[in-house]
């Protein structure tokens, strides 16, 4: 080995070696056959194929590819764009920012983000960088895995769940260029908004941005707002408008 390629292979050891002494956060939910769902989808199958006394353990599972802790691509909602394997490696290692309305949510389960609370956010920590993922903090995830606290319903069985506001969405694409979201429910808009709108319209919006965004995320309380890292762990299944994810953080 040349004296070039060993000094470069240190450096990555040792950049190894000092992220492994940081604080790592865990930012999936476990999900089997009862965990909350998107109502349009069956529970999840998990059935046993194998077992020891067969000789090894092996299993089947079957759930649609937006279910527990997942990852949309764009082509989840905007034809003829990128599938799942088509995101690159490095779009999903990115710089986190967490913006936290977890105190807003609890009073209004109706809760949907402005740029008014974006820039009251900046006032404290400071503009958001481009290139940034930005996770919305409602702490719902703690909810999980109570279907009936997590869906939250009214009286007339609709929806009660926090989310981000269109124009808000526009305002961190458009003007910030920020490079993807995420959030703990279902969906990027608030439950409310789409009833209002009848179509996920925040939705469409990022992903139509050629970019992705990760669903029902947990433990956000547990990050810094600004300073860590998250990494995106996903399967390469062909052709997949998204699928369960192992998404976490690196804290500074």
């Amino acid at each position: 080995m040349s004296n070039e390629l060993l000094e470069t292979s240190n450096e990555l050891l040792k950049s190894i070696n000092l992220l492994k002494q940081k604080e790592w956060v865990d930012l999936t939910h476990a999900f089997g056959p009862d965990s909350p769902h998107f109502s349009a989808f069956d529970s999840a199958e998990f059935n046993t194929l194998f077992n020891h006394d067969d000789g090894f353990f092996a299993q089947s599972f079957k759930f649609a590819g937006q279910y527990g802790t997942h990852i949309d691509a764009p082509i989840h909602f905007v034809r003829d764009t990128r599938y799942l394997a088509e995101l690159g490696l490095k779009e999903l290692v990115l710089p986190l920012v967490v913006i936290n309305k977890s105190k807003e949510a609890a009073e209004n389960n109706d809760f949907t983000l402005s740029i008014e609370d974006i820039l009251k956010f900046e006032t404290e920590h400071g503009e958001i960088e481009e290139g940034t993922f930005v996770a919305l903090r409602t702490d719902w995830g703690k909810r999980w895995p109570d279907s009936e606290a997590f869906n939250n319903k009214d009286e007339a069985g609709n929806y009660r769940l926090p989310g981000w506001g269109l124009e808000a969405l526009k305002f961190l694409f458009e003007e910030r260029k920020i490079k993807a979201i995420g959030h703990e429910t279902y969906d990027t808009d608030s439950a409310i908004d789409f009833q209002k709108n009848g179509a996920l319209l925040g939705e469409y919006y990022v992903l139509d941005q050629d970019t992705y965004q990760v669903e029902l995320l947990t433990n956000l309380d547990k990050l810094p707002a600004k300073g860590a890292v998250i990494l995106n762990i996903v399967p390469k299944p062909d052709k997949a408008s998204g699928f369960p994810v192992r998404s976490f953080a690196i804290l500074p």
